[in-house]
């Protein structure tokens, strides 16, 4: 089971420390999002395409887009930047928005593997966007501890 835990953290360099810390951003006292399964690089890059409403390979080929930040010679677990378009979608997007936007999430090939409701989608980026919103009022951005 993969676990991807979704925390804030001040910058790049916060977000690595956390590698530091034995079971990752939750022991470090982090506000965090804990999923399984939803992992930082395709299923992410989906998620972003369909709330910004840009191709996947157009936000799959932006730099910080799926960016491992720690070495991978160290990970697992890795660190892992979500994007600043996904970062804003998230904060700004309504409760309606993340209903909507759960729909074609959920029907990603990626999601429907695992398998994954509209309904749990839905569910998962509350609980993203509310990271989102925290993070966004502390003056922090989001990062993904990946665990394979």
């Amino acid at each position: 089971m993969t676990l991807c835990d979704y925390f804030s953290a001040a910058d790049d360099q916060a977000a690595v420390a956390v590698l530091r810390t034995p079971g990752g951003p939750g022991q470090a006292e982090l506000d965090v999002v804990f999923l399984k399964n939803v992992d930082p690089v395709v299923a992410i890059a989906q998620l972003e395409a369909v709330m910004t409403g840009r191709g996947y390979e157009e936000v799959s080929g932006h730099p910080r887009s799926g960016r491992l930040l720690s070495s991978a010679e160290d990970g697992p677990p890795f660190v892992v930047g979500v994007s600043d378009a996904l970062f804003d979608a998230l904060a700004s997007a309504t409760e309606d928005d993340l209903v909507r936007f759960a729909v074609p999430w959920s029907l990603t090939d990626e999601l429907r593997q695992i398998p994954v409701s509209a309904e749990t989608a839905a569910g998962v980026l509350k609980s993203l966007a509310g990271l989102a919103q925290r993070a966004r009022a502390s003056g922090l951005r989001l990062y993904c501890w990946w665990s394979l």
